[in-house]
């Protein structure tokens, strides 16, 4: 099946794949070939691309997935394929996120903190897994 990973500014992955799982908002699903079609809402997490006998992983950043006559489509406003994630740039954005939530009489915006760590934890699995 074709597997084609779309961002805002690039193409991030266009190939052939032989399994999919995906993290959606109603939990982790994987896909195969001739799978039935199904068209769902992402969470931030990782998708996990299975080529041959080896996975290729990316860190999703939400979006919709989209699968119909063998050929799945992830619209994104970011992935990242996890060669190219900076480990320890992702590793200081999860502590500062930590440390955001932490602080029990900062003013900050949670949710946006939640998300950050979220990011952040999803970076770092794809790139630890890989």
């Amino acid at each position: 099946m074709k597997l084609k990973i779309i961002t805002h500014e690039k193409i991030v992955f266009d190939n052939e794949v032989d399994e999919l799982v995906v993290n959606t908002t109603g939990g982790q699903i994987g896909v195969l070939k001739d799978h039935i079609p199904i068209t769902t809402s992402l969470k931030i997490g990782v998708t996990k691309a299975k080529i041959g006998d080896n996975f290729k992983h990316f860190a999703t950043m939400g979006g919709v997935f989209q699968f119909k006559d063998n050929n799945a489509v992830i619209l994104t406003d970011v992935c990242e394929d996890s060669c190219d994630i900076d480990v320890v740039r992702a590793k200081a954005a999860k502590e500062r996120a930590e440390a955001r939530l932490a602080e029990v009489n900062a003013e900050i915006d949670a949710k946006r903190a939640e998300a950050a760590l979220a990011r952040a934890l999803a970076r770092l699995q794809a790139a630890l897994n890989s």
